[in-house]
């Protein structure tokens, strides 16, 4: 039997009615069947994917009439960006459900069920061909988000849930106006036809020929919703609250997948359909980027609870993987796409170590809770591991993911004879270096207050096993806490000795993708530019050899630029 895209969307929402109608004790159990028949679901869709992990291309085409006289139809497909990130949702989701048997004791049946309808939208994120089943999946991943924060949150969970739908809502609305902009420009020079007017390919073509300064507001439009998402400063102020007061298994999740929508749309959208505009813009995203990296390193350097302190440190992180990004070569969007699983691994595993201390002890304060190694050594262990992870310990994921964005946008110069010229440069990778330190300062300072030094207990919990107080909890991790975390331990040291299990399939996805959007030519295009106006400057100030020596590079340059257009 082929594993197709709308079977492992309605795996989740099938499930979603034995969880709403059986009894409430039942409801965890139903939700564990259902995300563990997606996961392997999954795995067998992604061994028949095939010749799709080498060839860079879409498979798994779908199609399934809706209203076809204006255009919308349910049209799914995959390339290996798509499913990574599919399979990432579904290794995740049963963690998720798995990790909140104790942690959620309330209202379980809607909890799950919010759960599983979650996970069918991310999914439909992926898959979408056309762009209003696209924008629907994409912004009804803010529905079960909002309610599994305002009911399941912490104490200040009310603002935390409506900052976080404000927020992802007005900036998503942009985003869709934008592309119904794309799709109605499309429809007019297709003479009033709406029939392929959502269909994302067509669309992407299309915008690729609009005038450089058409593609500039759709850029603005665009970014509006998907920066909000990732988040990019500065519109990243949502994040930290809606990561502090989530439930655990939202904010796993909000880490792994959600904020990956994001990136995952400057990537299916951004890159592909505006090139002369990203070409120009590139160096003004790089460098929201690199404040990124940099202002929440340091805000993460002050913060006392530990969960905040991650929160922060996911904009930091992302700001990595926009970086690289917009390097504008393969190097970038592979370090990028891979810098999305990695980063959705070693920060969804923290955010389970914290939500596992916090039902032990109620505090994330680091002030109250310290030195847990001698109460929790098991734990300890893996807090460790998962820290080293994030930081970027050669060896281990993170690494090599961070290492790609950071070379990337240095080697993206405005050197015309690279085969993938940028516009960047090693300025950008060297203040981003910079973030790297603060990473590693603030984890390690973090791991040094909580997991090692004098044992700092709240009142009421010194020297006893947890168990009466706790729901049965151990002072250390059980057998299915530990079992939560060796798949994702396990997955950090196979991708970080062998990345080439991932970077092989991105190759030529990534690949494809440039080539096909023309940004080789676009950005020796916008270099060519920039020397002229050089030129223009130098003459306007009477340097005859600066303007001499410009003239001639410019010339250069020129020559280049047309070869590539005759090439192409």
């Amino acid at each position: 039997m082929s594993i197709t895209p709308i079977i492992l969307i309605l795996i989740p929402l099938l499930g979603v009615l034995p969880v709403v109608f059986l009894p409430a004790q039942r409801a965890r159990w139903t939700a564990t069947f259902t995300t563990l028949a997606a996961f392997l679901a999954s795995l067998v869709a992604a061994f028949q994917f095939g010749e799709g992990w080498s060839d860079g291309g879409f498979h798994f085409e779908t199609a399934i009439g809706w209203l076809d006289s204006i255009g919308l139809t349910l049209n799914m497909h995959a390339d290996s960006v798509s499913m990574m990130l599919i399979l990432l949702t579904t290794l995740l989701m049963p963690i998720c459900v798995i990790g909140s048997f104790t942690a959620v004791t309330t209202r379980q049946k809607e909890y799950y069920a919010w759960l599983l309808v979650l996970q069918a939208a991310m999914t439909g994120v992926f898959f979408a061909k056309d762009l209003i089943f696209f924008y629907i999946c994409f912004e009804f991943t803010l529905v079960p988000m909002f309610f599994l924060i305002a009911i399941h949150g912490g104490d200040n969970r009310a603002a935390a849930s409506v900052k976080f739908f404000l927020y992802t809502f007005t900036g998503s609305l942009i985003t869709l106006a934008a592309l119904l902009w794309v799709a109605a420009s499309h429809a007019s020079s297709d003479g009033g036809s709406w029939a392929t007017a959502f269909d994302i390919p067509t669309l992407t073509e299309h915008a690729r020929e609009l005038p450089r300064a058409t593609q500039a507001w759709l850029l603005l439009g665009l970014m509006a919703g998907f920066a909000v998402k990732v988040p990019l400063f500065p519109v990243h102020t949502w994040l930290p609250l809606a990561h502090t007061e989530a439930p655990t298994a939202g904010s796993v999740i909000l880490a792994g997948v959600l904020l990956k929508l994001g990136t995952y749309g400057i990537y299916r959208f951004v890159l592909p359909m505006l090139p002369d505009a990203v070409a120009m813009y590139a160096p003004a995203i790089g460098v929201l980027a690199v404040i990124a990296i940099l202002y929440a390193a340091l805000i993460c350097w002050v913060q006392e609870d530990v969960k905040k302190l991650v929160a922060y440190s996911s904009v930091s992180h992302l700001g990595f993987c926009v970086l690289g990004l917009f390097a504008l070569n393969p190097m970038g969007l592979q370090g990028s796409v891979l810098y999305m699983i990695n980063h959705g691994l070693s920060t969804g595993a923290l955010f389970l170590m914290i939500g596992m201390m916090y039902e032990r002890y109620h505090t994330r304060d680091m002030n109250r809770v310290g030195g847990l190694a001698r109460r929790m050594p098991i734990w300890a262990t893996f807090m460790v591991f998962f820290v080293l992870s994030s930081v970027g310990l050669p060896g281990l994921n993170g690494f090599v993911s961070e290492f790609l964005c950071l070379i990337a946008a240095f080697t993206a110069s405005g050197d015309a004879g690279l085969a993938y010229p940028g516009v960047l440069g090693p300025w950008f990778a060297a203040i981003a270096g910079v973030g790297m330190i603060f990473a590693a300062m603030y984890l390690l300072i973090m791991t040094g207050k909580v997991v090692f030094g004098p044992l700092k207990e709240p009142g009421g919990h010194g020297g006893h096993e947890h168990g009466s107080d706790h729901g049965g909890l151990p002072a250390d991790l059980n057998l299915r806490e530990i079992g939560l975390l060796v798949p994702l331990a396990v997955l950090c040291v196979v991708l970080g000795l062998k990345p080439g299990v991932l970077m092989g399939p991105l190759e030529p996805a990534t690949e494809s993708l440039l080539v096909d959007a023309g940004y080789p030519a676009a950005v020796r295009s916008r270099l060519l530019e920039r020397r002229i106006d050089s030129v223009e400057s130098a003459v306007a100030d009477g340097s005859e050899a600066d303007a001499g020596v410009a003239a001639g590079t410019t010339a250069m340059m020129s020559l280049t630029a047309t070869e590539d257009g005759h090439d192409g």
